[in-house]
């Protein structure tokens, strides 16, 4: 089985990078499953029914997200109208934290350290739902992929070392700053650190970057909004044996569009 797991999508730009690039990924790198982040997806924070659809259209399968995915009110009806996750560990919250696609599970999670404090332990929750999905099929889910919502990259790597070997792979989404740590941890599990981003590469984490230059400098409050120019599409492919869960390879895949 081959997964491409794609790096929070900003805004337009992103929107319409994916829309271009990822037809001919599906294609060329002969994928079988898409996931993609899509917390920052409408105007660079949240999601509106209208933006999902956008990325179901150009070919994402299940999408993911984070601490933004309620910035944008529209979604909150129909949010399980749409293969779309919210962080696991968000209790009494809009949505759900997992699914299974085909035989696939989808985990969102979302980290701590430098976070919104008050949700639940991220490694406590993993336990949790991958015994809730163990209990609904009769078995473990055979393949089960985690997108850890995380600040921290001390917090992200001991998640993937608590779950090596239980999860076929666990990504960092976030920070929209790719990471050069892609690997195979000992027991089988795929890691990366961070996605990064699909979005305005020109830009501080894809919006524009005079009012974050302005805000650091002043401390006064700034309007962002996604950059323009050039783009770029984060993600990684990862091949997984489909019968023992265990991913076998993990390459970045970044491409770049004018």
């Amino acid at each position: 089985m081959r997964v491409l797991m794609i790096g929070d999508i900003i805004g337009k730009p992103g929107r319409q990078t994916l829309a271009r690039l990822l037809p001919a990924l599906r294609r060329e790198l002969d994928v079988d499953l898409v996931t993609a982040n899509a917390e920052n997806t409408a105007g660079g924070f949240g999601l509106t029914p209208k933006t999902a659809r956008n990325l179901l259209d150009a070919g994402v399968d299940v999408m993911t997200s984070g601490n933004h995915i309620w910035d944008k009110k529209d979604i909150i009806p129909h949010m399980d109208e749409f293969p779309l996750l919210r962080p696991a560990n968000y209790y009494g919250a809009p949505g759900r934290g997992w699914l299974m696609h085909g035989d696939v599970m989808v985990l969102n999670l979302q980290g701590r350290t430098f976070m919104p404090a008050n949700i639940d332990c991220p490694f406590r929750e993993a336990d949790q739902r991958l015994a809730e999905a163990d209990a609904q099929l009769g078995h473990p889910p055979p393949v089960v992929l985690v997108d850890f919502h995380a600040e921290a990259t001390s917090e992200k790597q001991s998640l993937g070392w608590y779950l090596d070997g239980r999860v076929s792979a666990v990504v960092g989404t976030h920070t929209h700053v790719a990471t050069a740590d892609a690997r195979l941890l000992p027991s089988g599990t795929a890691y990366v650190s961070d996605l990064g981003m699909t979005g305005p590469q020109d830009s501080v984490i894809g919006t524009e970057t005079a009012p974050v230059l302005e805000r650091f400098r002043t401390g006064l409050p700034q309007r962002f909004k996604p950059a323009e120019g050039p783009c770029i599409l984060n993600s990684v492919l990862i091949d997984i044996d489909p019968q023992t869960g265990h991913a076998t390879d993990i390459v970045r895949i970044d491409r770049t569009v004018d």
